[in-house]
């Protein structure tokens, strides 16, 4: 993992690297209930990259991985997803809360990705 200072009320762990073990790790602090969910998708990765020949399956691993951390590791931005997600899976879709739920969710996701793009 990268040293950074951890502020209050911001990030509870450090950005990590994007490599398998130091997201891992970072998974581990921050939600290790999705840990098995890793491991699978990692498995799955690693098993479509031997057989087209690609490294797509595991860049795509790397980054979806990265995104899902960077959004777990500050307590106000990964109750911002929760609440957004528990309204979308809620209500129906024709409900405008249900846009507005996507729209967040949609939101943390570019923002997460643009912090990890700017670091």
């Amino acid at each position: 993992m990268t040293a950074q200072h951890i502020e209050p009320g911001g990030p509870v762990v450090p950005r990590p690297e994007r490599t398998p073990v130091a997201l891992r790790v970072a998974l581990a602090q921050v939600a290790p209930h999705r840990l098995p969910a890793m491991e699978r998708q990692k498995d799955e990765a690693i098993a479509l990259a031997a057989r087209t020949g690609s490294l797509g399956p595991i860049t795509q691993f790397l980054e979806t991985w990265a995104v899902a951390i960077e959004i777990a590791r500050t307590p106000s931005t990964v109750a911002r997803l929760r609440a957004a997600e528990y309204t979308a899976q809620s209500v129906d879709r024709d409900d405008p809360a249900w846009r507005d739920a996507m729209d967040e969710i949609h939101t943390l996701h570019v923002w997460a990705r643009e912090s990890l793009a700017r670091d």
